[in-house]
């Protein structure tokens, strides 16, 4: 027997193989490192720095408000209209920025990946946990609103607020493993990736009802249309903060529950297909970036 047949290797494994989301709990503290260089860095140099947080999102909302409610008049017909509009921007941006950054996330961090070994869907969930924070600010400013105009939401409607988040959260994070690991190899995903998230505003009811949806398309359309996991995620937060600062006649989508439970099935399928996507392209990661 020769001498590397006595040695025990069972404590290793084989260099480059893991359990891919799995392993990120593994590796907590680099995740908060991550994060935490993602969160620093943000605004590193600005003036103004984490107070850009709270302006642009204000100014983004302002715009909208301006040109969508006041010029094209869409805000006819929606109670509490500035609250109706900054409770599904929160929640698209969310959405987008999760998304993008994730797209983006091996190739920006292309130094680590080509020198040493550890999981890399650490660098698209560490940029879905950036967004999250950035998300905070927003989400406070909504809940300020909320809270002068009396603001009274039940436990469910909260729920739902926090369904909502999670949605997204899983969504942004299976389409980020899908095309983060594309956008290795193939740079013109990351373009397609801006299309798609130039279209989420517009897909979703935020700049406008969806009662209004369901006006102008065949049933089969419309229903189509509500089993976008992102329009769900919009109508729970509409349901959590905009509704309760209304009259409560307004209507609100059907089986909004049964749409919420699609969605959440809907995201973990794209997660599962983000992760294995991701795990058959990684290999090929050092030697295409």
């Amino acid at each position: 027997m020769s001498k590397s047949d006595s040695v025990d290797l069972s404590a290793f494994t084989v260099p480059g193989t893991g359990r891919g989301i799995l392993d990120v709990f593994s590796y907590g503290y680099l995740l908060r490192l991550l994060v935490r260089k993602g969160i620093l860095t943000r605004y590193h140099g600005s003036v103004l720095g984490w107070a850009w947080s709270y302006v642009k999102p204000t100014a983004q909302f302002f715009i909208y408000w301006v040109v969508m409610g006041v010029f094209l008049g869409l805000n006819r017909g929606i109670e509490s209209f500035p609250i109706y509009l900054f409770s599904g921007i929160v929640v698209v941006n969310l959405f987008n920025e999760a998304f993008g950054n994730a797209t983006k996330s091996i190739v920006n961090n292309k130094a680590l990946v080509k020198k040493i070994y550890l999981p890399r869907e650490l660098f698209p969930i560490a940029d879905v946990f950036i967004a999250f924070v950035h998300f905070l600010p927003q989400l406070t400013i909504l809940l300020t609103v909320c809270l002068i105009a009396g603001w009274v939401p039940t436990a469910v409607q909260l729920a739902g607020a926090l369904l909502a988040i999670l949605i997204v959260l899983l969504i942004a994070t299976g389409l980020g493993l899908l095309f983060g690991s594309i956008n290795v190899s193939y740079r013109d995903s990351q373009n397609l990736v801006e299309l798609i998230l130039m279209f989420a505003t517009y897909t979703s009811p935020v700049l406008y009802a969806s009662s209004m949806v369901k006006d102008k398309l065949p049933p089969w359309l419309y229903e189509l249309y509500m089993l976008n996991p992102l329009t769900s995620a919009v109508e729970l937060f509409h349901s959590a903060f905009w509704y309760p600062t209304t009259s409560e006649t307004t209507n609100r989508p059907e089986h909004l529950w049964l749409l919420a439970g699609i969605s959440i099935v809907v995201a973990l399928v794209m997660l599962v297909i983000g992760q294995f996507v991701f795990r058959r392209l990684e290999g090929r990661f050092a030697q295409d970036l």
